[in-house]
C-alpha cells in the first residue's frame, strides 16, 4: 500500500523546481505511521521538490532523500525535522549533512557496520538550511490537542484529561517537555474539564519510567474512584505508543490518535519551509509576502 501511494505521488505531482526543496525528516515506524507522514506532506509536493527521510537521522534514508531532491531539480533545500523535541538527533543530522564537522559523542547507528566509529558525512552539492524548532514548541499543537479532547469528550465537567508524552532522561530537557505541554494544555483547560494533567513516561529509562508509571496510574485510579472519566491524549506525532500496556487494567477513554493526521501539521511544515527559505534569502520579498503563512 505504501509503495502504491509513493508511485501515485510521483506520477501525478510535478514539483516546481524553481523553488527551494523540502526534506522532511521523521522518526517513522509502522506502515500506517509512515503513511500518515506522507499524507501530511502530500499537499506540499506540487509547490517545490519534496522528499521524506524516515529514521532517526539515518544516513541511508537521508542519502536517498538528497538524491531524490537532486533528481527533482533542487539545488537549495530546507530540512524540516518532524520531531517533538528540537534537540532530537540534531547533532547527528548536522554532521551527516555536512553542516558541522564533529560527529556526536553517541552516534546512533542504523544497520550493520563495516567499520568502527561514525560514518563520514554524506557527499552532496546542495545548499541546506536546517530547522531548529520541535513540534512541541509549535503554536499549532494546542488546537490539535483541544480537537482530540473534544472528539473524546461527552461531559467535560465530569471528565479529566491526561496528556501523555515520551519525555527524556535529562531532567532539564524533560522539564522543557512539561513546560511545553502545560502551555498547550491551556486550550484544553478552557473547555471546562474537571482537571488536565500532563506527564512524561520517560519511556526508554527503566528507573525513571517506573516512577512515572506509578504517578500516571495513581492519577487515573484517583479520578476513576471520584467518578470521573479520564481522557488519555498522546502527545506524540502519531499513535498511542506503549500507553495501552502501561494503562492495562485501568478505566479510561482514548482513541489512540496522536498529532497526525491533522491539517495543522501540514501547515506547520510549510510555515517552517517559508520561514527558513526567507531567512536564507532564497525567496523574493514578493514571494514571501504573498504567502498567508509568512
Amino acid at each position: 500500500m505504501l509503495t502504491l501511494f509513493l508511485l501515485w505521488m510521483n506520477l501525478l505531482i510535478a514539483p516546481d523546481s524553481t523553488q527551494p526543496g523540502l526534506l522532511v525528516m521523521a522518526h517513522g515506524g509502522s506502515s500506517s505511521w509512515n503513511q500518515a507522514v506522507l499524507e501530511a506532506v502530500a499537499p506540499l509536493r506540487a509547490g517545490r521538490p519534496t522528499a521524506v527521510a524516515f529514521g532517526m537521522a539515518d544516513p541511508n534514508t537521508l542519502r536517498q532523500a538528497l538524491d531524490s531532491l537532486r533528481a527533482q531539480g533542487a539545488r537549495r533545500v530546507v530540512v524540516v525535522r518532524l520531531f517533538m523535541d528540537s534537540a532530537s538527533f540534531r547533532h547527528q543530522t548536522e554532521y551527516l549533512l555536512g553542516l558541522r564537522s564533529d560527529p556526536p559523542a553517541r552516534f546512533l547507528h542504523h544497520g550493520p557496520r563495516s567499520e568502527p566509529g561514525p560514518p563520514p558525512p554524506l557527499r552532496h552539492d546542495l545548499s541546506l538550511v536546517l530547522s531548529r524548532t520541535g513540534l512541541m514548541e509549535a503554536p499549532e499543537i494546542g488546537p490539535i490537542l483541544a480537537d482530540r479532547a473534544l472528539a473524546l469528550s461527552q461531559h467535560p465537567a465530569r471528565e479529566s484529561v491526561l496528556l501523555l508524552a515520551h519525555g527524556t532522561e535529562d531532567e532539564v530537557r524533560n522539564a522543557r517537555w512539561i513546560v511545553a505541554m502545560e502551555r498547550h494544555a491551556r486550550l484544553i483547560r478552557a473547555l471546562g474539564f474537571y482537571a488536565v494533567r500532563v506527564e512524561t513516561l520517560r519511556e526508554d529509562w527503566p528507573a525513571l519510567r517506573a516512577e512515572a508509571e506509578r504517578r500516571i496510574r495513581a492519577f487515573i485510579e484517583a479520578e476513576t474512584q471520584a467518578g470521573r472519566t479520564v481522557l488519555v491524549i498522546p502527545f506524540r506525532v502519531y499513535g498511542f505508543g506503549p500507553y495501552q500496556e502501561v494503562l492495562e487494567g485501568l478505566t479510561y477513554r482514548a482513541d489512540g490518535t496522536g498529532l497526525l493526521p491533522h491539517p495543522a501539521i501540514t501547515a506547520w511544515i510549510e510555515r517552517q519551509w517559508y520561514r527558513l527559505s526567507r531567512q536564507a534569502g532564497w525567496l523574493s520579498s514578493e514571494e514571501a509576502l504573498s504567502h498567508p503563512l509568512h
